[in-house]
């Protein structure tokens, strides 16, 4: 039964990768007759990467679709985008006040004005400090926040991270169940939450696998990328706490657990000032050494 289940989705895919070749191909000989050659090439491949080739990922993805909790946050075609590979413990403004401490810059929410920029600075090599990210999905919405170090003066280069709110009573419920991380709603931003976050480093700028789509190329070493974010935070003594889980690992948060399939690192979030205070205090408590 599962050789047969198996060798149909396969036969499904096929069908659909066929059917795509065949759009693509009948939108550029539809167009090539009307408009220059070349102007047919770059409106048939808008049409292919934005339109026909995600649209077709998305059925095929529905086709294989596998239960498993997810490790990595997906894009808007339903592709894998970026591991899930930190966490911190606080509310919204207590976020915001780490990263600003770590002098990090929070990302512009995406739109048609902020968009243009962003291309614009790409294009030309110029400074945009809080560029907006692209969009991706994770407990079924899209970033809940997102922030950024840029490398050098080049807006193709930078450090950033999003993160997603999870509500420290709903992972009561049982975080490792993969209905949960479908969909659920933004907890309150006075509330403190699991921040489950997905930090990468971007390299330059590529084109993405199977929709062939203009986007930024990232460094493969997630790991050094998420003990880079950990310790710039922790220099700046934004967070305590910090402990690195394997996979499967139940991590605490509070009185409840939260469990992945890949590694991440756990903290919990202060005031910037708040922790030097108290390791001053502590030093200052401590009796004067004994004189020999």
């Amino acid at each position: 039964m599962r050789f047969l289940i198996r060798t149909i989705q396969r036969v499904a895919i096929l069908c659909l990768g066929g059917l795509s070749v065949w759009l693509i191909v009948f939108v550029f000989h539809w167009v090539d007759r009307r408009i220059p050659f070349i102007l047919a090439v770059g409106l048939a491949y808008g049409v292919a990467a934005y339109v026909i080739l995600p649209r077709a990922v998305r059925i095929g993805l529905k086709i294989l679709h596998s239960k498993r909790v997810p490790r990595f946050t997906t894009t808007g075609d339903g592709l894998l985008g970026d591991p899930v590979n930190l966490a911190l413990i606080g509310t919204l403004r207590q976020l915001r006040a780490a990263y600003a401490a770590a002098n990090w810059s929070e990302a512009d929410s995406l739109s048609l004005r902020s968009s243009w920029r962003m291309a614009r600075a790409f294009i030309f090599n110029e400074q945009y400090p809080t560029a907006p990210f692209s969009t991706l999905y994770l407990f079924g919405r899209s970033q809940d926040a997102g922030f950024q170090q840029a490398l050098g003066h080049s807006p193709r280069k930078r450090h950033h991270v999003r993160f997603w709110a999870k509500s420290l009573k709903e992972a009561e419920t049982g975080i490792d169940r993969v209905s949960l991380w479908r969909k659920t709603a933004r907890p309150k931003e006075d509330e403190s939450v699991l921040w489950v976050g997905a930090g990468t480093k971007d390299t330059g700028f590529s084109l993405t696998k199977l929709t062939f789509q203009v986007t930024h190329a990232t460094d493969p070493d997630t790991n050094a990328e998420r003990e880079y974010i950990i310790n710039q935070l922790d220099k700046h003594r934004a967070i305590e706490n910090v402990s690195f889980y394997k996979a499967g690992d139940r991590l605490p948060t509070e009185n409840t657990h939260y469990i992945t399939d890949g590694e991440i690192a756990v903290a919990r979030l202060v005031e910037p000032g708040s922790r030097q205070r108290r390791e001053i205090s502590k030093s200052q408590s401590r009796p004067p050494p004994a004189l020999m």
